[in-house]
């Protein structure tokens, strides 16, 4: 599994490890919807063990920020994945630490 959720409420940190290709991020957001569906409205995505993401695992995290009105902050973003958040200007969109 490329990514884990541990859910404490309406808080959740989500581990995203490896790399992120088309297939794990439908399986990424599908998981998500569901706990937003269960009323998780902050999240937490941990990146300092992803190593790659295509663009839709960009368009993934894109659409659950949307799905929880901006709810989402990044944290360990490095490298690649760090690089192509900046490139796409996304670092204006999310909150990153």
């Amino acid at each position: 599994m490329k990514h884990s959720i541990e859910v404490s409420g309406n808080h959740a940190t989500v581990s995203l490890k490896d790399k992120i290709y088309v297939r794990d991020a439908s399986l990424l957001r599908d998981d998500l919807f569901v706990i937003i569906e269960q009323g998780v409205t902050d999240l937490r995505m941990d990146l300092s063990r992803l190593t790659y993401i295509d663009c839709s695992g960009i368009g993934t995290l894109v659409t659950i920020n949307k799905r929880t009105k901006g709810r989402v902050v990044l944290t360990g973003a490095q490298g690649l994945p760090l690089h192509l958040i900046k490139l796409t200007q996304l670092d204006k969109v999310f909150n990153i630490k």
